[in-house]
């Protein structure tokens, strides 16, 4: 069996997460955090970066930050993952969904102004696959209108839009660092990228549950005490050391996957010429991460076909997110703001091929064979 999946391994970690099992700080700020931390600092060129337990966390952190209030409005793609949208529920937003880009698979920037109205707090781009949102037309729309940005950049770790990392344009950002994503720090993980100063001082407190702690060991107050609201969004030192293994090893799991990924194109480029399939689009101005490899079939009939004889032929592929606004609770949370033109229709084609760190080209061409036999 080709499984979807496999989890980033590099060999250096197993030997630093026993490294901070042996050391007197496994709660986490331990010597990892302090240097994955500076690494994404000095790479996105970000004022402040925090590492949490999950995206999701990052992202409940964000909506913290920008001071979310029952009845604000947030503008996002509803073809995401639920963590987009819940991070803003919990805070009582209502989600306001537009379509997104036949072509990316990305929020459609000219849908968003149109959806704007006097409630609307934040505007939440995902960079679906690790390609970039058109981030100069959104953030201009934004300043428009006073709005904040969040980027989910939970698939753009090593992406960019115009030479800027993904995650590091908006006022903030965030990263994950699950098992399913280019980088992992041991399962679940996250990042929350602060692009905005005024928003460092805050974030440390609500990441230590509403707490001056993190001022108090560096010796900012005498002691540190409740001073605002919060929660646990600090995650284990073991997920550090876990995430620091990769981190070293960065740009070589990038060119592997990128690598791994140009096989695929060029691979089933014909299949694509031949109009059988759809293959994604890469706007020139992007660089994206080789986060996953899908295609589009002609409909939803055709791809539970291809599904369901890739997994005859011992392959796993799978499809991606129904959108949210189908689903019971985005009904209940949020609309859809304008004509569903392309979310559904367009979900409901998508494919993931078999895409990790370390994929074989004998593997690739058993997948490769496959979607070919089947088009055949």
């Amino acid at each position: 069996m080709i499984p979807f999946n496999k989890p980033p391994y590099t060999g250096n970690e197993q030997q630093y997460v026993i490294a901070a099992m042996q050391s007197n700080n496994m709660s986490g700020d331990g010597p990892f955090s302090k240097k994955c931390q500076t690494w994404f600092e000095q790479q996105l060129d970000a004022p402040k970066t925090l590492l949490t337990p999950s995206c999701t966390a990052a992202l409940e952190m964000a909506a913290i930050l920008i001071d979310i209030q029952p009845g604000d409005e947030v503008i996002m793609p509803s073809y995401t993952f639920v963590s987009t949208a819940n991070a803003f529920a919990l805070r009582g937003a209502k989600m306001v969904f537009v379509d997104i880009r036949p072509d990316t698979m990305n929020i459609d920037e000219t849908k968003i102004e149109a959806a704007i109205t006097d409630k609307t707090k934040a505007i939440v781009p995902v960079h679906y696959a690790g390609v970039g949102c058109e981030m100069d037309t959104i953030m201009a729309i934004a300043e428009r209108h006073g709005l904040f940005v969040v980027e989910d950049a939970a698939q753009g770790m090593m992406s960019s839009y115009k030479g800027r990392a993904l995650g590091s344009i908006g006022h903030l950002g965030a990263f994950s660092f699950h098992e399913t994503k280019n980088y992992t720090s041991g399962g679940e993980g996250g990042l929350l990228i602060i692009n905005d100063s005024r928003f460092k001082e805050r974030a440390e407190i609500i990441r230590e549950k509403g707490t001056n702690r993190s001022q108090f060991f560096r010796g900012m107050v005498d002691k540190y005490s409740w001073v605002d609201i919060g929660s646990s969004f600090l995650p284990s030192e073991l997920q550090a050391a876990y995430l620091w293994g990769q981190l070293e090893k960065a740009d070589e799991i990038n060119n592997a996957r990128l690598s791994a990924w140009q096989y695929y194109l060029n691979k089933l480029a014909p299949l694509a010429q031949a109009g059988k399939i759809q293959l994604a689009t890469l706007p020139e101005h992007c660089q994206h991460n080789a986060h996953m490899f899908y295609l589009k079939a002609a409909d939803l009939d055709e791809r539970s076909q291809l599904l369901d004889h890739l997994k005859k032929n011992d392959i796993l592929a799978v499809f991606h997110y129904v959108p949210l606004h189908s689903a019971r609770a985005g009904l209940q949370l949020g609309y859809f703001n304008g004509e569903d033109n392309y979310t559904t229709t367009e979900s409901e084609r998508l494919i993931r091929l078999p895409l990790w760190f370390g994929i074989s080209q004998a593997e690739q061409q058993q997948v490769i064979d496959a979607v070919n036999e089947f088009y055949a």
